[in-house]
């Protein structure tokens, strides 16, 4: 069941994925409470799970990486105990930013980076293909992105 959002939990989570290193007086400035509400407030939504962490925004291509790939995987089995040693390899392996068990044709989407075109080859020979009870790989590559920024929609 979805926690109940008022008004003021509405503008302090727009206001904390537009910018999460506001301090507490900035937060509740901008939405119009004293700072032991605003920081009461956020303790909750953090609490409850609606706020699941903060991090930083890298730049790949400022770290090098320029390829992002988006990697469709088949598998040949799909008992639970082979999903979750896949999944658990997954984990490790740093290159691959995001991963989603899929519906559809394939098993998984991987968002995966790399340098450039030639090292996203020896990775995907090298370890995607070697990853156990994959059937089937298929890349596709990203020209640039539209929405880097994951916001997501708060419920009217």
């Amino acid at each position: 069941m979805p926690i109940k959002l008022d008004r003021t939990d509405k503008a302090l989570l727009n206001a904390l994925q537009a910018n999460a290193r506001l301090t507490v007086a900035e937060l509740a400035e901008r939405v119009a409470l004293t700072t032991s509400p605003c920081w009461r407030r956020v303790r909750t939504l953090e609490e409850s799970g609606v706020i699941s962490g903060y991090q930083a925004i890298l730049s790949p291509k400022a770290l090098g990486y320029g390829v992002t790939a988006f990697v469709s995987i088949m598998m040949d089995s799909h008992t639970q105990e082979i999903a979750r040693a896949f999944e658990q390899r997954l984990l490790e392996i740093p290159e691959i930013v995001a991963c989603h068990n899929v519906s559809g044709r394939y098993d998984f989407l991987l968002e995966v980076v790399a340098r450039d075109l030639e090292s996203f080859g020896e990775f995907a020979r090298e370890v995607l293909q070697t990853l156990p009870c994959v059937k089937e790989i298929y890349s596709s590559f990203s020209y640039k992105s539209v929405r880097p920024l994951r916001v997501i929609p708060l419920p009217g």
